[in-house]
């Protein structure tokens, strides 16, 4: 199914606002009830942008962020499930479970932006010291900007439905299934990074007590 210009430019502009609204504006405006509905006016059926909205919003309830992992992004996948199921035909929950990949996209673009920010926050830190509040929002709104860019890119390239002749989606799945052992290499490394710690914290924390009662002179006790 064709878009025009104008519908594609459209959905870019939701993606990207709700991409910034998901953790700057904070107005709920990224939740996929309501971009579902957004869609599904865009699109020109909105009936069944508000039924998957809702159905991926059920889905969604119990997805929180634990540690530094991120669930599978609301952003991408809600507006992405929407384009599917008015475009493809695919009942909501066909709709909701083929957008999971894309999903996931948004979030490795999400963990993207957090790995390139944390770096720049010795930035804001200069920028603080020298009483430069300019430079802070410029951090902050290059990435947001960033942010938005990457969530925009990935649905703006669906929905022209084919990159150089390839399906999408395809691309997508290559991608998470290329992450997956990786992240698994990443976890196994954390944990034996995070086990050693411990194991050095306990030493302190045994040989403490120990070096607290053998004083000297030379110390003062």
């Amino acid at each position: 199914m064709e878009y025009s210009i104008l519908q594609v430019a459209l959905v870019f502009i939701v993606t990207f606002i709700c991409a910034i609204d998901q953790f700057s504006f904070l107005e709920s405006l990224y939740q996929p009830i309501v971009t579902g509905m957004v869609i599904g006016l865009i699109l020109g059926d909105v009936q069944t942008g508000l039924i998957v909205g809702g159905t991926y919003q059920l889905m969604t309830i119990g997805n929180m962020p634990v540690g530094g992992a991120q669930p599978p992004n609301a952003v991408v996948g809600g507006i992405m499930a929407a384009v599917l199921a008015i475009s493809a035909g695919l009942d909501p929950t066909a709709a909701v479970a083929a957008a999971i990949p894309f999903s996931l996209l948004g979030q490795y673009g999400v963990t993207l932006i957090f790995t390139i920010m944390s770096p720049l926050m010795s930035k804001a830190d200069q920028y603080a010291h020298e009483a430069n509040p300019a430079g802070i929002t410029r951090l902050n709104y290059a990435g947001m900007g960033f942010l938005g860019l990457i969530f925009g890119g990935v649905i703006r390239v669906h929905l022209r439905e084919h990159l150089g002749g390839v399906d999408v989606a395809n691309i997508v799945n290559s991608i998470t299934a290329l992450q997956t052992p990786a992240l698994i290499v990443l976890a196994l490394i954390g944990f034996g990074l995070a086990f050693w710690d411990y194991q050095i914290q306990v030493k302190f924390k045994v040989a403490g007590p120990a070096l607290a009662t053998e004083g000297g002179e030379e110390d003062g006790i």
